[in-house]
């Protein structure tokens, strides 16, 4: 499995594929049965201007590591990671920068080769590039699963949205082996001022302050 996908996202935020498959059978479109949910989802993810949260990374071995998350609508978001971790992943337009500063490793990746890259679009929606597979209400939460609609296979992301508030709480990446990627949020703060600088990616290459 690939670090991108353990990262998360998405973006862990980021990253990866989205398994589609059966798990839609009981509903054949859920989007056209639940539409109300369907609308109160795409609302809150248009309605947002940021977000700023803490974040617990669950990764497929049991492992975790913590972070910050931070998310500016329409398409900007990072992933701080907390020491011993040396990751840092961050969204800015198209284009996704990865940074193992342990490997001394940076890679970049099209923002639309992420499962959270529907996230990062100007108006979002639980259709067209991504498919909705599964929608339920379960334990004060609603989940979402959606895939990717050329590519069902490649795996899938399911976001889970607090009742009362409502508001994004996790989201578990599963990539085709059927490894799940689960990553927390804590603290959540919408509609915060934040510093541009936080998505401007510098390559350690270029800027030598920046190695460690």
């Amino acid at each position: 499995m690939s670090q991108l996908l353990r990262a998360g996202v998405l973006l862990a935020l980021l990253l990866g594929g989205l398994a589609g498959g059966p798990a839609s059978a009981a509903v054949r479109d859920p989007a056209a049965a639940n539409a109300e949910d369907v609308a109160r989802i795409e609302n809150y993810l248009n309605g947002l201007r940021s977000l700023r949260a803490n974040f617990v990374q669950i990764n497929p071995d049991g492992s975790t590591a913590t972070g910050k998350l931070y998310y500016k609508r329409p398409d900007k978001m990072r992933l701080d990671y907390d020491p011993p971790s040396q990751l840092l992943i961050i969204a800015n337009g198209w284009d996704v920068a990865y940074r193992d500063a342990k490997l001394k490793q940076v890679n970049h990746m099209f923002t639309s080769q992420t499962p959270l890259g529907f996230l990062l679009t100007d108006h979002i929606r639980l259709s067209g590039d991504v498919t909705l597979t599964k929608l339920e209400h379960r334990g004060g939460e609603l989940q979402a699963t959606l895939v990717q609609t050329d590519d069902p296979n490649q795996g899938s992301i399911i976001l889970a949205f607090s009742e009362e508030p409502f508001e994004l709480r996790h989201w578990t990446v599963i990539d085709p082996q059927g490894y799940a990627t689960r990553v927390l949020l804590d603290h959540v703060e919408t509609d915060v001022a934040l510093d541009r600088e936080l998505f401007v990616f510098r390559d350690p290459k270029f800027y030598p302050e920046l190695r460690r």
